[in-house]
């Protein structure tokens, strides 16, 4: 094990990996960088900034929001077996539950988040309702390529068309 000192400390240069490993793992899980904080007790700008000193970006960086997702699980399968490892898919219930369980003011900040980090990528492919579809391209920065699932509001799960889905991630993804 490696040990330095500094000062009057002594750092564990396992202990940094280990806790650099459980913020990427969250964040790789879809966790916002306030989620993160939260959670580990520390600095979502470390986050940031630890986000930052790692990047790697080759080719397009491309992203994935949608709900109410019926087959998320196939979804998702897709997605990353095209490499897209940030995506954000929830089913209805999970939305409502989400939404629930946060006030106002939580409920805006981790949206900010969420907006923030889909903001970082070049192409997004959103899923969702027709108001929603708009939302995002009205938030995001970048190329939004949109999968309509329905008239708003949809107060149910709607199957993704997986075909399309591929289709489209076979014309932009390098």
């Amino acid at each position: 094990m490696d040990f330095y000192r500094v000062g009057d400390k002594v750092i564990s240069l396992q202990k940094i990996m280990d806790e650099v490993k459980k913020i990427l793992d969250l964040r790789q899980k879809g966790f916002s960088q306030i989620e993160v904080a939260e959670k580990l007790k520390i600095d979502r700008s470390f986050i940031s900034k630890l986000e930052g000193l790692g990047e790697v970006r080759k080719g397009k960086n491309i992203a994935a929001i949608g709900f109410p997702v019926k087959n998320k699980d196939e979804v998702e399968q897709v997605l990353k077996s095209y490499g897209i490892n940030y995506y954000l898919l929830m089913t209805e219930e999970e939305r409502n539950s989400f939404i629930n369980s946060l006030s106002a003011a939580q409920l805006l900040n981790i949206m900010g988040e969420y907006i923030n980090n889909f903001k970082m990528f070049d192409i997004v492919i959103a899923m969702g309702s027709d108001f929603r579809l708009n939302w995002f391209k009205a938030f995001l920065d970048c190329e939004v390529i949109t999968i309509p699932l329905g008239k708003s509001p949809l107060k149910y799960d709607v199957e993704v068309d997986i075909e399309e889905l591929k289709k489209i991630l076979d014309s932009i993804v390098e």
